[in-house]
């Protein structure tokens, strides 16, 4: 997926510091006329958000901003087109964005949420302190990718890990995991690593993504220099920790950039994300593209590049069996909106039991 370009932040605006630039000012024109002003949405509750302005930070009614589709409501991140003045002040719309992260609602439905919007950089919060989930690191790129935005893995709590070489696995194990994304270690405790995420996540608007007690809060600390998120411990058990960030907030960064801290998330649903899930694998759809037939299940087919390259020892079967699920995952999740989509995989379902049925006819009567 090409990333989209963006203009640099206007510093002589009072909202340069929270990314307002030269491209949000021509898209903000035909509302300057009305009397409205722009503002950056920095959290939404019940019905109401705090936006930053010109002149500070007011509170705003999203009653005009509420529509029944959950993917088009007004979340942190979102340039808001906010009335100049009025008691309660009212959000009348907002901007179209650049970028929007979303998941699945819930595995049984198929409602997608969206957690943040117009984010330049998603980092991926991954704690050293427990064993690593590659599944679940290559489910957060995947949805990183197809929100537009540039994943970053960081790699937390690095200071548990005493042993250079071992730590130089661990990130090794990340990489193959996450081809074309920067993969970081840091400790909040010591301070390694953070000046140079810093420096990556400066002049533009980043997402802290992770489970509960990845280290979420103690990161956006250590980044903003203060101690502005609580922090609670983790658990030894398991090293998941209570939900310390229970909003999403935007929050500005003393080296430039701004930054949306998130509460942990127990699922990471994928929500229409197929291009996501092929940037994640892009080793097994180039391996893919060589295949005899070009629509390889890459399951017993002749000529198959994908089950070659496995055999071989060039791909994982891990990685294989992680990029099956995810497309399944996704493709169900779309299909419960698509009835195009539904009809076809109960198509494909029908001839495949009928298949199977037929070679379980000849194997009986030595027909095989």
């Amino acid at each position: 997926m090409s990333l989209p370009s963006f203009s640099q932040a206007s510093p002589s605006h009072a909202l340069g510091p929270y990314g307002w630039d030269d491209a949000w000012e021509d898209e903000f024109t035909p509302y300057t006329d009305q009397g409205l002003v722009p503002g950056r949405v920095v959290r939404v509750d019940r019905g109401q958000c705090d936006v930053m302005t010109a002149d500070g930070i007011v509170r705003a009614d999203t009653a005009f901003v509420t529509p029944h589709d959950p993917l088009r409501v007004i979340c942190t991140g979102d340039w808001a087109v906010l009335e100049a003045r009025g008691n309660p002040r009212y959000v009348r719309t907002y901007l179209p964005r650049r970028t929007a992260f979303v998941r699945s609602t819930s595995s049984q439905r198929s409602e997608g949420q969206i957690l943040a919007a117009n984010v330049d950089h998603a980092i991926i919060a991954v704690s050293l302190a427990v064993e690593l989930d590659l599944g679940r690191i290559e489910r957060f790129l995947a949805l990183a990718w197809e929100s537009g935005a540039q994943p970053l893995v960081v790699l937390t709590k690095a200071d548990v890990v005493p042993d250079p070489a071992s730590l130089g696995y661990l990130v090794q194990d990340v990489e193959t995991a996450a081809p074309g994304v920067q993969v970081l270690t840091v400790s909040s405790l010591t301070g390694a690593g953070t000046d140079v995420l810093a420096a990556v996540v400066a002049g533009g608007t980043s997402v802290l993504l992770g489970i509960s007690g990845a280290g979420k809060s103690t990161l956006a600390n250590a980044l903003l220099g203060s101690e502005v998120m609580e922090v609670q411990e983790t658990r030894d058990v398991d090293g998941k920790g209570r939900h310390t960030t229970t909003t999403r907030n935007l929050l500005a960064l003393p080296g430039g950039g701004v930054l949306i801290d998130t509460p942990g998330l127990r699922g990471v649903g994928l929500f229409d994300a197929e291009t996501g899930v092929g940037q994640v694998f892009s080793e097994i759809e180039e391996y893919a593209r060589q295949c005899r037939f070009h629509d390889c299940a890459h399951e017993a087919e002749p000529g198959c590049a994908v089950r070659a390259a496995v055999a071989s020892g060039e791909l994982p079967e891990r990685r294989l069996a992680s990029y099956r699920k995810l497309l399944r995952e996704n493709q169900r999740i779309v299909a419960k909106t698509d009835a195009r989509l539904r009809s076809e995989l109960r198509r494909d379902w029908r001839l495949r039991s009928a298949e199977g049925r037929a070679n379980y006819a000849a194997k009986r009567t030595g027909r095989a």
